[in-house]
């Protein structure tokens, strides 16, 4: 089991260093000159100059990378050009609001589509098997944006039931922050729970057919029995995995419903940046939310021991 961790975390090591060098190559090819934007464009050259040697600009772009991944791994992400504000602080506050949203959507939508996917999987072709894949079809060919627009019409504009958009703290008011998040996590919760669905469905339907569980059937256990003791398990392994990958790209593209309901969450953050060309804030995020994804991913896979004796044995 020990072995199996450690395998695990060091194979994340490589990823994690090929996504820096390429958040860091991809902003140099970004049009525009960080001196100039925080000196502005009055600025003389030789302030330009003076600015590109103070951040290191001048230096080759190898020694460039080494002294940014350096200041990294010490928890310096550096300064946004625009705020002047130290970029990690800000990532992990705007970290927190987005979290919320996306943890509350995944725990949702898992607690809905497995149940229902598998279900629907045990009674395969029967009507509610049939309902669960016209819905989840449904569901999966839905943009993120255009079901949020639509939630906002009906339940904002038209019964006027919930607000629109921002975002209050559920630090200063719980109960008016829960009213901000109730539609972005319902729109994610309904995008994503079509695929969870047709996954858990998809892999209950390969692991009924197995011959364990016709010798589980032959002992004369009952249905449920033989779904949650014996088959559930196997079943849920796949649907984990995806569950895992929800998360993670939910973590890098919520940047879609926070701009849809302007919520200052993780995206916002990276989309006001791109705007502004703040490459510290720019770099800052998009290393973190790979970091996000491959750390999630991590778990999922040191989960699996826990699922099957095999892998933890």
């Amino acid at each position: 089991m020990v072995r199996f961790v450690l395998t695990r975390i060091a194979s994340a090591i490589p990823t994690l260093i090929l996504v820096s060098v390429a958040v860091f190559v991809m902003m140099r090819f970004i049009p525009g000159d960080p001196a100039t934007l925080m000196l502005g464009d009055l600025a003389q050259p030789g302030q330009v100059e003076a600015m590109r040697h103070q951040m290191g600009l001048d230096q080759p772009v190898v020694v460039q990378y080494l002294i940014w991944a350096g200041n990294v791994l010490t928890g310096d992400f550096g300064r946004s050009i625009g705020s002047g504000q130290e970029v990690l602080p800000l990532i992990l506050d705007r970290f927190a609001v987005s979290s919320i949203i996306v943890l509350l959507a995944v725990l949702v939508a898992s607690a809905i589509a497995v149940p229902a996917g598998m279900l629907a999987a045990w009674k395969q072709d029967s009507f509610g098997d049939i309902t669960v894949v016209a819905i989840s079809t449904i569901l999966l060919s839905m943009p993120s944006f255009w079901l949020g627009l639509m939630l906002m019409l009906i339940f904002g504009l038209y019964l006027g039931w919930l607000p629109i958009v921002g975002y209050v703290p559920f630090s200063r008011d719980f109960a008016q922050a829960a009213l901000y998040v109730i539609l972005p996590v319902v729109t994610l919760v309904l995008v994503e729970s079509g695929p969870i669905a047709r996954m858990a469905r998809a892999s209950t339907i390969e692991v009924a057919r197995l011959e364990y569980i016709t010798h589980a059937r032959a002992k004369g256990l009952s249905e449920s029995a033989v779904m949650w003791r014996h088959a559930f398990k196997n079943a849920f392994a796949p649907t984990l995995t995806l569950i895992g990958l929800v998360l993670g790209s939910l973590l890098s593209s919520i940047v879609v419903i926070e701009t849809v309901f302007t919520i200052p969450g993780l995206g916002r953050l990276l989309v006001d940046a791109i705007y502004a060309r703040d490459y510290p804030v720019i770099q800052g995020t998009m290393l973190f939310i790979a970091f996000l994804y491959v750390v999630v991913n991590l778990l999922v896979d040191l989960v699996y021991p826990l699922l099957d004796p095999r892998v933890a044995a």
